[in-house]
């Protein structure tokens, strides 16, 4: 059961679907207001594409952190099956932040690793905001080194602010450990799939981002920092994160404009993914699909090859 959560910019258009609803929950036999119910309908679709049709960058960010936003284990009931989630690192603990397993996607058996939000407070805190401490990458790098050995797709569901900056986070290697996946994801002969699907935060994000493919929803973002945290450092003022974001440019359309750091950009439902899990899950499920098909045509030595170029090209030289 989802929370009832709304953005500034969504209010009006709730307080009208709430009418709606009301009007319907009054109509009866005797008093119809289906005339009415139709007016306010065509009005809420009108209001619904007049306000995500002109989102600013800021309220973008604010969409990808809803908290009724589908998160790792929504797109893992809605788009696989069999599912079967790996607990622990076999050094220190398990770490509920990242989520990994194995399950089938079409009938086919691949990797599933994923940034875990919590919608409540107590699920939040359990879930550590979805920020993993270097446990939770040891686990995904150790579902990642299984995967190789089978053979299997690794699907990836980044959605984090960033790592976890603890100091325990830093005694145990943080960094080492964010590096490492990074030097490994690189190195894989399987296929990997990397999809943004909330926050893309800092190097927190890119340790299971390192793909064939990536990709973004189309109210995702995916930046080096934050725009608190940007707007902390530039202006000493973390309340400028609307400034931040638009300077940082970081949501899915200015990516891929970039034509270097992402694959393709996944539709949402008309109101966002939160408005509707099931919607949002399946175009996801067709983009996987179209792009795992094409990776399948590559052999490992390929597409070892085809990452590493993907990442070159993600920079260059002007003398």
């Amino acid at each position: 059961m989802l929370m009832e959560f709304y953005l500034d910019f969504e209010k009006p258009l709730v307080e009208l679907e709430r009418k709606i609803c009301e009007l319907r929950e009054y109509s009866t036999d005797q008093v119809n207001f289906s005339n009415d119910i139709q007016k306010l309908e065509k009005k809420a679709e009108k209001l619904r594409k007049e306000i995500f049709s002109n989102l600013n960058r800021w309220q973008q960010t604010q969409l990808a952190r809803h908290v009724n936003r589908p998160f790792t284990l929504d797109f893992v009931e809605h788009v696989f099956t069999d599912w079967f989630e790996v607990h622990g690192d076999r050094l220190y603990r398990d770490d509920p932040a990242l989520v990994c397993g194995f399950a089938r996607f079409d009938g086919e058996p691949c990797a599933i690793i994923g940034h875990q939000k919590g919608r409540d407070t107590k699920e939040k805190v359990l879930r550590n905001f979805a920020m993993p401490n270097p446990e939770g990458y040891r686990k995904a790098l150790r579902v990642m080194n299984m995967a190789e050995q089978f053979g299997l797709p690794i699907f990836t569901f980044v959605d984090t602010p960033g790592a976890f900056p603890g100091i325990g986070a830093e005694e145990r290697g943080q960094a080492e450990a964010i590096a490492r996946n990074l030097r490994e994801m690189a190195a894989l002969s399987v296929p990997i799939i990397v999809t943004v699907t909330g926050e893309g935060g800092s190097g927190g994000a890119l340790a299971i981002a390192v793909g064939n493919r990536v990709l973004m929803m189309e109210y995702s973002v995916y930046s080096v920092i934050s725009p608190e945290g940007c707007a902390a450092i530039l202006w000493k003022d973390g309340t400028k994160g609307d400034l931040a974001a638009e300077a940082l440019k970081l949501t899915a359309r200015d990516i891929d404009k970039l034509g270097c750091i992402i694959d393709d950009v996944i539709p949402e439902p008309l109101g966002g993914a939160h408005s509707d899990h099931q919607a949002a899950a399946m175009q996801v499920k067709a983009y996987l699909k179209k792009h795992l098909d094409e990776l399948k045509q590559l052999s490992p030595e390929e597409l070892k090859e085809q990452r590493y170029e993907k990442l070159r090209a993600m920079s260059f030289i002007e003398e």
